[in-house]
């Protein structure tokens, strides 16, 4: 079931004239974000293919991509999408995109539930200084209890309280990066001196979750902080982005939905002195793109048939919390309790299968497409569409893309889509910055420190 991309956006707005720019990210699960994506003929599925994630990488950045954006997990299983069965460590493969790119932003997955600050804070300062400015941390709490097996932790937190850890363990990576001074590391041969200790701070951070001293030993990243990025659709997660994230990933299925998210988030920052300008709201968008339009709907119907019913039915039950396997395929989704897992997703999928009147069938054949988010099929200038409606109508400030398939799929919204949107005066003709807050039109953040010392 596809967003028809027939309808015409408001052409009334002109976005140019506002020196606004949509920011386009490549979310690159590497076998396709559709289930069935790696079995059509031109794919080169694996997220352990280094030669074809270092081709996409550069592909993205010809098509001045804000950013490269890696999600990850904890776990693994051989029911798991293909895309999540195996895959490189996103740290480690993000510093070796580094070496192969220049301009786009690097981004990538780190838990605040399974994982230390001081180690976060270490991996992404570096990070940022190896790429010159480039780095993004998408916070996750991590929803799913199994993840818990692997660690020594015991039981897996609850919804709220996985936030509540989020919200000290976010503020302690950011005291950590603040921990030098911009200059501090001053290497003076003359007078014998390294770094001055003026300019060098200990955090001492203790807290409900985590007791930290500091100093970390990375100096200030080039952006002073690295980019953060957040997914929760949530209560509890709309109120942690609007006070620390920069860019949020989302999922959001009708326009409606999309300004009424847009509008709740940002209305939220104004209590913690942010400027709605500086989040950026990115919802996931799974674009099936032909030639004409009658390519892409048998491109789109050919990977639909290619559908597992068993494994889109694990992916359902996976987005929901709950095994939804024991119930008719072709009857209405049943009453379930409130999942403490993906909360907000189960519920975006819920409201849509009551809105659209969608059978369990109707239901998996949608999430096994792009698990969830929007997909859209048809020509460049019909993709075209439906991204500038939401851009002008307040549902999205850019979007992050979602290939069925690599690298054919992401090869034509480059050399197709792109285009288009350019010459509407929708996105960037070439990179005016070296960073990827340069690219987001982000300010540098002061350290706390400095912010200190200004106010005395």
């Amino acid at each position: 079931m596809a967003t028809d991309p027939n309808g015409s956006p408001d052409s009334s707005k002109d976005q140019a004239s506002q020196g606004r720019r949509m920011s386009l990210g490549l979310f690159a699960q590497m076998a396709g974000h559709h289930v069935a994506g790696w079995r059509h003929p031109d794919a080169q599925a694996g997220g352990e293919n280094l030669e074809l994630i270092q081709h996409v990488a550069r592909t993205a950045e010809r098509g001045t991509f804000d950013l490269f954006f890696l999600a990850d997990g904890l776990t693994s299983s051989a029911e798991a999408h293909p895309s999540t069965v195996a895959r490189l460590e996103p740290l480690t493969l993000l510093a070796s995109l580094a070496m192969v790119t220049s301009r786009i932003g690097l981004a990538a997955t780190a838990s605040t539930t399974y994982g230390e600050p001081f180690h976060t804070a270490r991996v992404f300062a570096s990070l940022d200084h190896i790429s010159h400015g480039r780095a993004a941390w998408n916070a996750v709490t991590t929803s799913y209890a199994r993840s818990a097996a692997n660690f020594t932790r015991g039981e897996h937190p609850a919804h709220d309280e996985r936030y509540a850890i989020a919200e000290e363990y976010i503020d302690v990576v950011r005291g950590l990066w603040d921990s030098f001074d911009d200059g501090a590391v001053i290497k003076d041969k003359e007078a014998n001196v390294y770094v001055d200790p003026a300019r060098l701070h200990t955090l001492d951070h203790k807290g409900r979750y985590f007791s930290v001293k500091g100093p970390l030993n990375v100096s200030r990243p080039p952006q002073g902080h690295p980019v953060v990025i957040q997914a929760g659709s949530s209560e509890p997660g709309q109120e942690l982005a609007a006070r620390t994230a920069d860019i949020v990933f989302t999922a959001q299925q009708t326009i409606e939905e999309g300004r009424a998210f847009y509008e709740s988030v940002k209305g939220r920052m104004a209590k913690y002195g942010r400027d709605p300008r500086h989040l950026h709201i990115m919802p996931g968008v799974c674009p099936v793109i032909g030639r004409t339009e009658e390519e892409a709907r048998a491109l789109y119907a050919k990977l639909q048939g290619w559908i597992d019913p068993a494994a889109a039915l694990a992916l359902l039950s996976d987005r929901l919390g709950h095994d939804v396997s024991r119930f008719p395929l072709d009857e209405p989704l049943p009453d379930l309790p409130e999942s403490d897992q993906l909360r907000s997703r189960a519920k975006l999928l819920t409201d849509l299968a009551r809105r659209e009147n969608l059978t369990l069938r109707d239901l998996y054949y949608l999430v096994a497409g792009a698990r969830g988010h929007r997909i859209v099929w048809g020509t460049p200038e019909q993709i075209a569409d439906a991204l500038e409606e939401w851009f002008t109508g307040g549902a999205a400030d850019g979007f992050n893309i979602m290939p069925p398939f690599f690298p054919g799929q992401f090869d034509d919204f480059v050399d197709l889509v792109v285009p288009v949107v350019r010459k509407r005066g929708l996105f960037r003709e070439s990179y005016e910055g070296t960073t990827l807050r340069d690219h987001l039109g982000l300010p540098r953040p002061a350290s706390r420190y400095a912010r200190a010392r200004a106010a005395e």
